[in-house]
């Protein structure tokens, strides 16, 4: 099973940087859109992944790849936390405010719509 989570990792990794890279180029970086996005999105999907797996549609090996390694790999809360700081160092304390908040609200939230859809 750890074979399924190292890939998935993999996987997860690099869909990150692209999309990170992506949001960057179009967003601009004054607010961090990449991590943001990123956070969501796979919130929303590892909420749907987990109401598969414990609905059984999901094998274990399945849940591995794609729960375990995939969104491992591909949300990332370092990410989150360094770019929260700077926010605070660049004394942007609202911008900081407005991303950690809608971080952890719109990320719950976004993990319960995911497995209540599942």
């Amino acid at each position: 099973m750890i074979w399924w989570a190292a890939a998935g990792g993999m996987v997860g990794t690099l869909a990150r940087y692209g999309l990170g890279m992506w949001a960057g180029k179009r967003f601009g970086i004054a607010f961090p859109w990449g991590t943001w996005i990123i956070n969501i999105s796979g919130s929303f999907l590892l909420g749907w992944l987990y109401g598969e797996f414990t609905q059984h549609n999901l094998s274990l090996a399945l849940w591995m790849l794609l729960g375990t390694g995939f969104c491992g790999g591909y949300t990332t809360f370092s990410t989150f936390g360094y770019e929260s700081l700077q926010l605070m160092e660049r004394k942007e304390y609202r911008c900081m405010a407005v991303y950690v908040l809608s971080s952890v609200v719109v990320g719950a939230a976004a993990t319960a719509v995911g497995f209540g859809v599942s």
